[in-house]
């Protein structure tokens, strides 16, 4: 890390240790993004799969409302991760060295790259390929998985380490 990110790191380690009200608005910030992209994405997996059981005529139905929930996923996500980049900032020598840090970005990894999937099995599925929803399906309970083993994750990182 250079010199002038680890001074950075520091400044900021130090003004957020000294300030209550500064650690509850980021906690906030990054929970709060949390529960509302992840509750639209929990939301928008279980209407996949509630869908995924219906006709033709009423899944593409499903497809226009399930399309405009990615822009709340993708909002909360990016609260989520500068949320997080400050909480990282905050402690770096914690978190770099903590495997439960690690394990949960990786846990965000495969949560973006289930994501990139499931949008374009929606997409697959706009175009009238209906074997797209066998994806949707997967990646909907995956999503779903994804998402409370990375709230786990944060849960136990500041627990646990």
């Amino acid at each position: 890390m250079g010199a002038y990110v680890t001074d950075l790191c520091t400044a900021w380690g130090s003004i957020y240790a000294n300030h209550a009200a500064l650690r509850t608005i980021v906690a906030f910030v990054h929970v709060g993004a949390l529960i509302a992209g992840g509750g639209a994405a929990v939301a928008s997996d279980r209407a996949i799969l509630a869908a995924a059981r219906l006709g033709v005529a009423e899944r593409r139905s499903h497809l226009a409302a399930l399309r405009n929930t990615h822009v709340y996923v993708v909002a909360g996500l990016g609260f989520v991760v500068a949320s997080g980049l400050l909480l990282f900032a905050s402690d770096v020598d914690t978190f770099l060295y903590s495997r439960f840090f690690w394990a949960k970005m990786s846990l965000v990894a495969l949560l973006l790259v289930n994501g990139a999937i499931l949008v374009a099995a929606e997409r697959r599925a706009e175009r009238g390929d209906e074997a797209a929803w066998s994806t949707l399906r997967l990646t909907a309970f995956a999503s779903i998985a994804l998402w409370f083993l990375t709230t786990l994750g944060g849960v136990a990182l500041p627990n646990i380490g």
